[in-house]
């Protein structure tokens, strides 16, 4: 092998660990007291799905969104840590973790994915009703 394919080989395999990086270390704002939080039930409708559980919601004003979907105290079922150009989604619900821009998110959390915009926009009321696909989400606050 070439030293000049080496050094090629060898910048792929950088290039890839580095933009791996890049993912793995997004900075999402931390919650302060200027955060916004709301907690109620969530009523969840999915293809094979039907889940009623505790639901936390914070927000800020830049941005930021976190959920936490959970059965009891200490069973999260989901956690979503969200803003403008990042996700990170992890729980059972989710089948493991996955990250990454909104846009490129697995079909199975597109709905979840899609609650950020839905739930900052409907910050005052008690009631919200959601549905992306054959996903229904019922939130009661």
């Amino acid at each position: 092998m070439s030293s000049r394919s080496w050094r090629f080989g060898a910048t792929i395999i950088l290039g890839l660990g580095l933009t791996s990086c890049a993912t793995l270390h997004h900075q999402f704002s931390e919650p302060a007291q200027d955060w916004q939080a709301k907690s109620g039930q969530l009523l969840y409708h999915g293809p094979k799905t039907t889940l009623i559980g505790e639901v936390l919601i914070r927000y800020s004003k830049n941005g930021g969104f976190e959920l936490t979907f959970s059965k009891g105290p200490g069973v999260t079922l989901l956690m979503i840590r969200q803003d403008a150009t990042f996700v990170r989604v992890s729980g059972p619900l989710a089948r493991g973790s996955w990250s990454g821009a909104p846009a490129n998110a697995p079909t199975r959390l597109g709905g979840w994915v899609a609650l950020r915009a839905a739930l900052i926009q409907a910050k005052g009321q008690a009631f919200v009703r959601y549905a992306a696909g054959p996903e229904k989400f019922t939130f009661r606050f």
